[in-house]
C-alpha cells in the first residue's frame, strides 16, 4: 500500500489524504474475474484499490502551511494554473 500524507501543523502530525494498494488476486478470486494469458491459460486478475482525495484534509494542509502573517494564503505553484494563475488568496 502506498499512502499520500500531508503535514498538519496544528495537529503536529502527518495525515493520510489518499492511498493505493495492490490486492493481487484477493478480491478477484471471489468474483472469478479472469483473463487469458499468452498461453491461453485462464488467470485471476490483480486488483488495485485507490481512494480519491480527502479534500477537507488537503485544504486544511494548504491553508495551515501557506497562510501568511497578514492572513493571506500563498497558492502553491503547482495548483496556480487551476486557480487562474493567482498567487494568493486574500485574507
Amino acid at each position: 500500500t502506498y499512502d499520500i500524507e500531508v503535514w498538519i501543523p496544528s495537529q503536529n502530525t502527518y495525515r493520510e489524504i489518499s492511498s493505493c494498494s495492490n490486492t493481487e488476486d484477493f478480491q478477484t478470486r471471489r468474483t472469478k474475474t479472469r483473463y487469458k494469458n499468452a498461453q491461453k491459460k485462464s488467470v485471476l486478475l490483480h486488483a488495485l484499490n485507490g481512494s480519491g482525495v480527502a479534500v477537507g484534509r488537503l485544504l486544511i494542509a494548504v491553508l495551515e502551511n501557506y497562510q501568511q502573517e497578514d492572513g493571506t494564503v500563498l497558492i502553491p505553484d503547482v495548483i496556480r494554473p487551476y486557480m487562474g494563475n493567482s498567487e494568493r488568496i486574500l485574507g
